[in-house]
C-alpha cells in the first residue's frame, strides 16, 4: 500500500487515503476526547472504495455475514469495488481447509442478495482466467 502511494504524483496522493487496519475489528476514535484520530467510518465517505480478495476473508475467515460486511463497505463510501472470490476459488479452500464449511449463503447469489439491500449494482463482469467476479456498486440511500 505505501509502494503503491509512494508512486502516485503529489497531486494524485493527496486524494488517496491509504490505510492499513484488520477490517474485523477496525480502529476506533482515539485520543483525548476521541477527537485525535477519528475512526475509519468517520475519516469518509470515500469517492471509491476499494475491496479486492477482502469479502472471503472477512466472511469465511471472520464469520462476518455478507450483509454485514455490504453494510460496512456502504458506509464507507458512495461507490464501491467489490470482488466476490467463491468457495471453489484455490484462495477460499484455503480458508475453509481446516473448519466445516458452515456458510451456505457465501454463493454468488448469496453476494448479489445480500449486497443488493445496500447497493445497487451499476457492471458485473468476470475476473478473466478466474472464478472470480467483480462488480461495480453504488450505495443507496440509507431508509
Amino acid at each position: 500500500v505505501e509502494h503503491h502511494w509512494r508512486r502516485l504524483s503529489d497531486a494524485a496522493r493527496a486524494s488517496v487515503l491509504p490505510l492499513v487496519m484488520d477490517l474485523s475489528n477496525p480502529s476506533p476514535a482515539l485520543g483525548w476526547g476521541l477527537e485525535e484520530r477519528r475512526s475509519l467510518v468517520q475519516r469518509g465517505p470515500a469517492d471509491l472504495v476499494l475491496a479486492l480478495a477482502l469479502v472471503h476473508h472477512l466472511a469465511i475467515g471472520n464469520n462476518v455475514p455478507l450483509d454485514r460486511v455490504a453494510s460496512f463497505l456502504a458506509q464507507l463510501g458512495g461507490r464501491a469495488i467489490v470482488e466476490f472470490v467463491p468457495k471453489d476459488d484455490p484462495m477460499t479452500r484455503h480458508l475453509l481447509v481446516a473448519r466445516r464449511d458452515v456458510f451456505p449463503d457465501y454463493t454468488l447469489d448469496g453476494f448479489r442478495n445480500a449486497f443488493g439491500r445496500r447497493f445497487s449494482v451499476l457492471e458485473e463482469a468476470p475476473v478473466e482466467d478466474s472464478l472470480r467476479t467483480l462488480f461495480l456498486l453504488e450505495a443507496r440511500p440509507r431508509a
